[in-house]
C-alpha cells in the first residue's frame, strides 16, 4: 500500500470532523463546553506559541481550524504535511502556505 500526503491529509481531516462531532454533541448537552474546556486545551495542544510548529502538532492545528467558519482546504493540510515531512524551515514554507490559506495562525 502506498499512502500520499494527499491520503494522509485527508485521513487527518476526517479523524478532526470525528472530533469535531464529539465537540458539537458536547457543547449541545452542556453549553459553554467549547470555550470554556475545549478550546483552550486544543490551543495547548497544538502548540500555538510555537514559531516553527512541528508533525506532532499537526493534528491539533487542523482540529483547531475546523473550529472556527473558515472551510479547510484539503491543499493546505496537504502543503503542510510535505514541508513537515521534507524537514524545510518554515520561514519558506510560510509564504507558500498564506497563499494557500495554510494553517499558520501566527499572523492576526
Amino acid at each position: 500500500m502506498n499512502l500520499t500526503t494527499e491520503h494522509l491529509a485527508d485521513m487527518l481531516i476526517g479523524i478532526a470532523r470525528a472530533q469535531n462531532a464529539v465537540i458539537d454533541a458536547m457543547e449541545r448537552a452542556s453549553p459553554g463546553f467549547r470555550n470554556t474546556h475545549a478550546l483552550p486545551l486544543i490551543t495547548l495542544a497544538a502548540n500555538m506559541r510555537a514559531g516553527d510548529p512541528r508533525m506532532i502538532d499537526l493534528p491539533s492545528r487542523i482540529l483547531m481550524r475546523l473550529q472556527g467558519r473558515v472551510a479547510l482546504d484539503n491543499a493546505a493540510v496537504k502543503a503542510d504535511l510535505e514541508r513537515l515531512m521534507s524537514g524545510k524551515p518554515a520561514a519558506t514554507a510560510k509564504a507558500a502556505a498564506a497563499g494557500a490559506g495554510g494553517l499558520d495562525f501566527s499572523k492576526p
